[in-house]
């Protein structure tokens, strides 16, 4: 149980900073991407020693291919992920009512200059970057875990810097989840994308970690 609660809080702290921010920064890139990088900084250094700090289904999913995570576990993994986004959302929104400000504006993502294979292309690449990085610098074999939180927080930050006026750089499913429900219209219709395409990226950059040798 310590390890579902610590992804429910991990995620909810990313969820409610990054989108909390985009709803704030009114499309200031460096904001948004720099508060989406420190929040899961912060928050795998505080609960990646519980849970080793997946926060985000795709993530979960790559450490199950890689065998770093039975599936009992990345199940639970993932159930707690959704909610503590979608309790996050829910906590933005009431923030959002506070401030007087447009209800369907929650940080949720969506691809209004783009076609949905563009899209879909886009946030299977950033994924797919950023889940290499990922099983590269967590590996027993190589990685650095003293600077793993660090590395995966700048990385994080960069690709949603490139992405965010593309798809508004999701890169996790649950992070796209939670706002959409709330926002409903494009954000909610468009969501397979945001929830195949980083699970696409992930499944990628796996299999190529194994080849790679960074599969535990």
């Amino acid at each position: 149980m310590r390890k579902y609660l610590a992804e429910f809080i991990g995620t909810f702290m990313l969820v409610f900073l990054g989108t909390a921010t985009v709803v704030i920064a009114k499309g200031d890139v460096l904001a948004i991407g720099l508060a989406f990088g420190l929040a899961i900084t912060v928050s795998a250094y505080a609960f990646g020693g519980i849970s080793g700090g997946h926060f985000n289904p795709a993530v979960t999913t790559a450490m199950l291919i890689n065998r770093r995570i039975d599936a009992a576990d990345a199940v639970g993994y993932i159930i707690a992920q959704i909610i503590g986004a979608i309790v996050a959302s829910a906590a933005v929104k009431s923030f959002v009512s506070a401030l007087g400000l447009s209800a369907t504006s929650l940080g949720q993502t969506d691809f209004p200059k783009i076609g949905s294979g563009m899209a879909f292309f886009v946030e299977a690449l950033v994924t797919f970057l950023f889940l290499l990085v990922i099983l590269n610098v967590t590996s027993n074999d190589h990685g650095n875990a003293d600077f793993a939180g660090l590395t995966i927080g700048v990385t994080l930050a960069f690709l949603i810097i490139v992405a965010l006026n593309l798809t508004g750089g999701s890169l996790n499913p649950a992070r796209s989840i939670g706002p959409a429900i709330f926002a409903g219209g494009s954000a909610l219709s468009h969501l397979w994308v945001y929830i195949l395409a980083p699970e696409v990226g992930a499944i990628l950059a796996a299999f190529c970690a194994r080849a790679m040798g960074s599969e535990d």
